[in-house]
């Protein structure tokens, strides 16, 4: 279709009471985004000339939705005190093309090809009228030899008129000359005290203005009112959101049961068992995400995860297996293992590296966090614990046994003062073997190839080739005997 021929307006003015809630209803987010998002998104597919009237907490919708689509879109700021209502809201709106198309911001589920059906009737007016069996708390649209008569509001309606289902649906396309002869036309005497775009149906039908009616499908435009109707409209968009993927060769098991949001983004083929859910700007690369797993804004390439483990936020994985009970959150593994029961926080992980069940990166000091960084080869037994607030590195190849305790915090003598933290970092060279139940204080480095007996507290420096043990750790002995020779 030819961008250059449609205005349209999206009515983004509203508070949304019924919401119950101090968030503007068009901000309530839809499979991870925000309901005027969807509204913009399928107006730019059909029209450069996007407008969004704004009114309600104006400011933040603005900036929320120029995050997602900058300079593309213009705003209009509704004078709510002296124009309320949706005919007001049209109130100094300078269309740039003929044709406008009158959208509403709380109307995730339209699509840019249902709108484009607008634009191929020959009429000075198009309404949306929905065919529907409930009618409850919609206006009753009269139409006779395809042409609409009026719109009645339900609480206005006969018996004989609450009898029609065809229903006012709340999207319009008007040729221009149409709002510019009619809006300045509007009054306020009603009940409400507030200016109707319907009022423009009714004018113009009295100066006999053709207005056709197009049928639409209310799974496509059903407006959102309440937090019920938020749910319903998920669920709508959610089914979409799947569909399109398992379309494009993802296969999905139980997909009633899996949650995707809009940002989300698979290649290659992908497996995504039942109960998983993948949030954010995700990117699953040809991969397996096992069941009862959450991803959060990650990327996960050749990797399987899961069952029930949980990616957080800037988690990038690559050719990696994550396993039940395992969480990483803004790390970077590659080629690494990490099986059962384990929390990776803020680390790097070389290639060929195993974690094994229970370990856990404590590197949160209250204030900041500090980034753990584990070398390629390294081999990491069960239960260990690297409290990283002052920096733990780790050289390649190194072996460290069960429950070993990195420490990185002390804390002073005097105990007035002891609630402060001192954090020094620890270093381990390439290719050590820390034995089990080792501890390892704060401002230690352990050169290379150094051996640390099992059950050792190391509280100084241990030099490269050498081994260490006791409490304190003490030198025993060079490793090569020609060190031992020259000693």
């Amino acid at each position: 279709m030819n961008k250059n021929s449609l205005s349209i307006v999206i009515l983004a003015a509203g508070k949304g009471t019924r919401m119950k809630s101090n968030t503007p209803k068009v901000l309530h987010r839809i499979c991870g985004r925000e309901m005027l998002y969807y509204s913009i998104k399928e107006s730019l597919k059909l029209s450069n000339d996007v407008c969004v009237i704004l009114g309600f907490e104006a400011e933040r919708i603005k900036e929320k939705m120029q995050e997602y689509f900058g300079d593309k879109i213009r705003f209009l700021y509704q004078d709510l005190v002296d124009f309320p209502g949706t005919g007001g809201a049209l109130k100094g709106y300078l269309p740039k093309y003929k044709k406008v198309l009158v959208l509403n911001g709380d109307m995730p589920l339209v699509q840019a090809e249902e709108l484009s059906k607008f634009m191929h009737l020959d009429s000075e007016v198009v309404m949306s009228v929905l065919d529907l069996p409930n009618t409850n708390g919609y206006g009753r649209v009269v139409i006779r030899e395809n042409q609409v008569q009026e719109i009645i509001e339900e609480k206005d309606a006969n018996a004989e008129i609450l009898a029609l289902h065809t229903l006012n649906a709340g999207v319009y396309c008007f040729n221009r000359e149409i709002l510019e002869s009619y809006l300045p036309r509007l009054d306020n005497n009603n009940a409400q005290k507030e200016y109707y775009l319907t009022d423009i149906i009714a004018l113009a039908r009295r100066d006999s203005v053709t207005i056709m009616p197009l049928f639409v499908e209310i799974t496509n435009f059903k407006g959102v009112n309440d937090k019920l109707d938020l749910a319903r409209a998920e669920e709508i968009l959610g089914d979409r959101i799947k569909e399109s993927w398992i379309k494009k060769g993802v296969l999905m098991c139980l997909p009633n049961t899996i949650y995707i949001e809009e940002g989300v983004e698979f290649v290659g083929e992908c497996v995504v068992e039942n109960g998983v859910r993948i949030c954010g700007d995700s990117k699953i690369i040809h991969s397996h995400i096992k069941a009862q797993s959450i991803i959060e804004s990650s990327i996960i390439e050749s990797s399987d995860v899961g069952p029930l483990a949980h990616l957080r936020p800037q988690s990038v994985i690559k050719n990696t297996h994550i396993g039940n009970f395992v969480e990483v959150k803004k790390s970077q593994l590659e080629s690494v293992k990490a099986g059962h029961l384990s929390y990776i926080g803020d680390s790097e992980i070389g290639s060929g590296t195993n974690i094994g069940a229970g370990f856990i990166t404590c590197n949160y000091n209250g204030k900041s966090k500090h980034k753990t960084i584990i070398g390629k080869n390294v081999f990491i037994n069960s239960c260990c614990c690297f409290q990283d607030q002052g920096g733990i590195t780790i050289g390649d190849g190194t072996l460290i046994g069960h429950k070993a305790v990195f420490a990185t915090l002390d804390h002073d003598f005097d105990s007035q003062k002891r609630q402060s933290m001192i954090p020094k970092p620890i270093v381990i060279g390439k290719n050590v073997w820390i034995g089990a139940n080792v501890t390892i204080l704060g401002g230690v480095t352990i050169g290379e190839n150094a051996i640390v007996a099992a059950g050792a507290v190391v509280t100084k420096d241990v030099l490269a080739n050498s081994i260490v043990a006791g409490i304190p750790a003490k030198f025993i002995k060079w490793i090569d005997s020609k060190l031992e020779e020259s000693t």
